[in-house]
C-alpha cells in the first residue's frame, strides 16, 4: 500500500465520502445550514418530512424564499404526512408531547395555504400506506445535497439523527435516500 494505516483511516474512500457531516441530533444542526442549503439550490428542492413544521419556525422569512426560489425557476416540493391518518395518530401517542404531530403538519399546510398561487411549488401527502415509512425517514433534498433524518423509536425529529450528504454517483447515500423519498412522492395524493 502506498498510504500507511493512519493517512488511510483518516481518508475518505468508500460510500462515507458522501457523508458531508453527521449530527446526533437534528437541532444540532445549525439553521444556518438549512438556510445556505435552500438559497443556494438551483433547480430542485424537496422537503419530505413528515411535519417540516420547524422550517417555518427556524429560518428567517421561509416563505418568501420559498416564494423566490419558485420564481427563479427552482421546483419547490412539499411532502408531509395525513394530519388525519392513522399512522399521525399513533406517532402521537409514542412521542406524547404538547405540540402534536397533527398540529405541526397543520402549521406547514398553513404556510403552505399562502404558496398557493405560486407557480412551482407542488405538495402532497404522503399516501396512507407510505405513512409509516414516511414517518420514520424524513429526506430534505437541495440539488445535489440532501440533510436526511432516520427518526428514532420514541423520540421526535429535532432529537434524532442527521445526516448531510452530497451526491457523488448514482448508487451512494444521497440517490438511495433520494429514491426512497421519490417514491412516496410518486404515490402521494395531492393536497387541495
Amino acid at each position: 500500500m502506498i498510504w500507511p494505516k493512519a493517512v488511510r483511516e483518516r481518508i475518505k474512500t468508500g460510500g462515507d465520502r458522501e457523508i458531508i457531516h453527521s449530527y446526533p441530533y437534528r437541532s444540532a444542526c445549525p439553521s444556518t445550514v438549512w438556510a445556505e442549503l435552500t438559497e443556494k439550490a438551483k433547480e430542485d428542492l424537496f422537503f419530505a418530512g413528515y411535519t417540516n413544521y420547524f422550517l417555518w419556525t427556524q429560518m428567517p422569512d421561509f416563505l418568501g424564499t420559498i416564494r423566490k426560489k419558485a420564481g427563479e425557476g427552482c421546483r419547490v416540493r412539499f411532502l408531509v404526512g395525513d394530519p388525519n391518518g392513522d399512522v399521525t395518530r399513533q406517532r402521537e401517542v409514542i412521542e406524547d408531547v404538547a405540540l402534536t404531530v397533527s398540529t405541526r403538519i397543520r402549521i406547514t399546510l398553513e404556510n403552505l395555504a399562502k404558496l398557493t398561487e405560486v407557480d412551482g411549488v407542488e405538495a402532497r401527502f404522503s399516501s396512507a400506506d407510505d405513512a409509516v415509512n414516511h414517518v420514520s425517514l424524513s429526506v430534505f433534498r437541495f440539488d445535489n445535497e440532501a440533510l436526511v433524518t432516520p427518526h428514532l423509536a420514541r423520540l421526535v425529529g429535532h432529537d434524532s439523527p442527521l445526516l448531510h450528504l452530497r451526491r457523488i454517483g448514482e448508487s451512494g447515500m444521497y440517490s438511495r435516500f433520494s429514491e426512497h423519498a421519490e417514491e412516496l412522492w410518486g404515490r402521494g395524493v395531492p393536497i387541495s
